[in-house]
C-alpha cells in the first residue's frame, strides 16, 4: 500500500476495553494489553507503508525479538485507552518501537519493543527492503528502564512437561504468536498475583521459532520479587520471560 495521507510519525489510537479482554476481576488481561500494543504498532506500520502486506512483496515480515512493559495500573472493562507510538530507531534489519498507554491524561503503562525483519521463505533476518525515511525517529523512550538480560541459566523448576503447539497458537507468519508464550507462562502464575495487580513490569525475549506440532516445556525460577520463565524446545530456550512483582 502507498503511504496513507493520514500518516504521521507519531500515532495515537484509541481502544475500547471489552469484557472479552478482561480477567474475572474486570481488569484488562496482560496478554490482551500486548495484543493492543502490537495492533497499534501494526496500524502505524500500515499507515506508513511498511506493513505485513507491503513487506510480503519481498517475502519479509516484522517479528518481535524483545518486549518490555512497565505498568502503573491496568485499565478495566469499558475504559477507553489511548496508545501512543513512535519509532526510536530503524536501521538495516532492526527497529526499536516505543509505546505509551494513557487513560485520560494519565500514563498508565510504557512499552519498548525490539523488532527484526524476517524473510518468511528463508526464515532468516535480512535488511528491510522498503523505504522508511518518511518515519521520523525519536530519541524519547517509553520505559524507565532499558531492556535487561534475562538470566535463564539459573536452576529452573519444571512447570509443564509438554505442550504441543496447535493451530490456535499460530499467527500469520506461521509460527507461535508472541503473546501465546506469555499466556502459557501466566497460566502458571499464582492467581492472586495477577488478579491483585502485583505485576509491576515484565520483559520478554524471543530466541527461537516454535512451529506447529513442536513440543515445548515450561520451566520457572522464583526469587523474592521476580519470577523467571523459560519455554524450552529440544532442551534449548526458545523464549524467556521475567516478571517483576510489586
Amino acid at each position: 500500500m502507498p503511504i496513507s495521507p493520514n500518516f504521521t510519525s507519531v500515532l495515537q489510537q484509541d481502544w475500547d476495553i471489552t469484557f472479552l479482554q478482561c480477567y474475572p476481576n474486570g481488569y484488562l488481561k496482560h496478554t490482551d494489553l500486548c495484543n493492543i500494543l502490537q495492533l497499534t504498532a501494526g496500524l502505524h506500520a500500515e499507515l506508513g507503508g511498511i506493513s505485513f502486506s507491503d513487506m510480503q512483496i519481498n517475502h519479509q515480515a516484522w517479528v518481535l525479538s524483545r518486549m518490555r512493559v512497565e505498568i502503573k495500573r491496568m485499565p478495566k472493562w469499558k475504559d477507553t485507552i489511548t496508545v501512543k507510538t513512535w519509532i526510536n530507531s530503524l536501521e538495516n534489519s532492526r527497529s526499536t518501537r516505543c509505546l505509551e498507554v494513557y487513560l485520560g491524561e494519565e500514563k498508565i503503562a510504557g512499552c519498548e519493543t525490539f523488532w527484526a525483519v524476517f524473510n518468511t521463505k528463508t526464515r532468516r533476518p535480512e535488511t528491510l527492503a522498503l523505504p522508511h525515511e518518511h518515519f521520523e525517529k525519536y530519541a524519547t523512550r517509553a520505559t524507565q528502564l532499558p531492556f535487561s538480560k534475562i538470566n535463564f541459566q539459573q536452576e529452573m523448576l519444571l512447570q509443564k512437561a509438554a505442550h504441543t503447539v496447535k493451530l490456535s497458537d499460530l499467527d500469520i507468519v506461521n509460527h507461535a504468536n508472541s503473546v501465546k508464550y506469555l499466556e502459557w507462562c501466566l497460566d502458571a502464575v499464582d492467581l492472586d498475583l495477577i488478579l491483585n495487580q502485583k505485576i509491576d513490569s515484565f520483559e520478554m525475549n524471543y530466541l527461537k521459532e516454535v512451529a506447529l506440532n513442536d513440543t515445548v516445556a515450561l520451566c520457572s525460577h522464583t526469587s523474592d520479587n521476580e519470577i523467571t520463565f523459560a519455554v524450552q524446545k529440544d532442551d534449548k530456550v526458545a523464549f524467556a520471560l521475567l516478571l517483576h512483582l510489586k
